[in-house]
């Protein structure tokens, strides 16, 4: 399977299931589909950071990427066009141009899908800061004072 068709493929479950239904806090049961899969080629993450600024035509993109990395104009076609599979950024014709632009609405919901990781995190994250905390509070403690010579005893 071509890779491009790769990213956008997805078992989104049983036939009639909602992929966003969403549990009792509002968060997405599942992932936009093709987002993180999109989100896992360097080029494609490269692409969007090249769009944070604004509005970008194809041609500049194709010479941002270049002057990195070689590629083709082809393949930096396919990989706009994956990431506008998987909603993370739209196109608009101007002319014979193809402006493209980062989907808020896309990146929005890849923010709402991981935003229900927080709290798993938070809890052990503060744990150990706390554990850190308290071993460095136990080791100054148990360092001799400043000023005097613990090997002349």
């Amino acid at each position: 399977m071509p890779r491009a068709a790769a990213a956008s493929a997805h078992d989104d479950g049983p036939a009639g299931a909602r992929a966003d239904a969403g549990d009792a806090a509002g968060h997405p049961d599942t992932a936009p589909p093709g987002v993180f899969e999109a989100l896992g080629d360097p080029v494609r993450r490269r692409l969007l950071e090249l769009l944070v600024p604004g509005e970008q035509p194809a041609g500049a993109l194709v010479t941002a990427l270049q002057a990195r990395m070689r590629i083709t104009q082809p393949a930096v076609s396919q990989h706009l066009r994956v990431l506008r599979e998987a909603g993370l950024v739209h196109v608009r014709a101007e002319g014979t141009r193809r402006l493209y632009a980062v989907d808020d609405a896309g990146t929005a919901a890849a923010r709402a899908w991981l935003a229900r990781f927080e709290d798993t995190f938070a809890q052990p994250l503060d744990a150990l800061a706390t554990e850190l905390a308290r071993g460095r509070r136990e080791r100054r403690r148990a360092a001799p004072p400043a000023g005097t010579d613990a090997a002349a005893g």
